[in-house]
């Protein structure tokens, strides 16, 4: 993600892929980082997921306050996880194997991540900060199908549902501890759904580039006032 936010504010950048690259890492340990991603300008850098940080290291404007309330965002993430549901239970099969322009993650890979990132807001908020090994993680063997995936959802979106009815107005007034620093719970919230509302954009770029979907069957109505990247890749 780090990548695509780079991208949409204009910024130049040359990509390191540090995966089986020996050379990358200890470049990246040498700069004293042991998290990816890692941005480098300037004699400075950033490691880990912090877009205001990454702004000021690159010289680039950036406000981190949410447009929407959290009532508003738990709709939209609902609306998002909705669509991709969508999209997956009409996807074939082999379909899923299909990858991103210079990506190595799967649609199916892709579609578990944008599930799973989302109820990793709630395993934050009950078990006090958000691991990042929470959003590494990869499809269970049991989610072969998209209305595998599509199931998935349903309980997700479930567990969402119940958590946002009983969350008093002040939860989001409070700090979420994360692995890339603290934040507001209602900036981790936006974040979420952004976050999420990525991944199923990507999702449906891959899914209409081989004729699963027809084009422009996103509405991109459910993005309005989310600080999404301008690039879908």
């Amino acid at each position: 993600m780090t990548k695509e936010l780079l991208s949409s504010w204009g910024v130049d950048f040359d990509p390191v892929n540090i995966e089986g690259n020996d050379d990358a890492l200890r470049e990246m340990i040498a700069l004293g980082a042991n998290l990816a991603p890692v941005v480098a300008a300037a004699g400075g850098m950033v490691q880990g997921w912090n877009p205001g940080a990454v702004a000021a290291l690159v010289g680039v404007p950036y406000a981190d306050v949410p447009r929407l309330n959290p009532a508003q965002l738990a709709a939209r993430l609902d609306e998002i996880l909705a669509l991709a549901q969508q999209a997956l239970r009409q996807t074939p099969e082999a379909q899923l194997a299909l990858e991103g322009p210079g990506r190595r993650r799967t649609l199916r890979q892709l579609a578990y991540h944008a599930f799973r990132l989302s109820a990793a807001f709630v395993d934050a908020m009950e078990q006090d900060g958000l691991e990042e090994a929470w959003l590494q993680e990869e499809a269970p063997p049991g989610l072969r199908t998209g209305p595998d995936l599509a199931a998935f959802g349903d309980a997700v979106r479930a567990r969402l549902t119940r958590w946002f009815a009983q969350a008093p107005p002040e939860t989001y007034r409070g700090t979420a501890y994360t692995y890339y620093g603290e934040q507001s719970v209602h900036a981790l919230l936006e974040r979420t759904c952004w976050h999420a509302g990525q991944h199923m954009r990507q999702a449906y770029d891959l899914l209409e580039r081989h004729g699963v979907l027809p084009p422009g069957a996103l509405d991109p109505a459910v993005f309005h006032d989310l600080p999404l990247p301008r690039a879908v890749w």
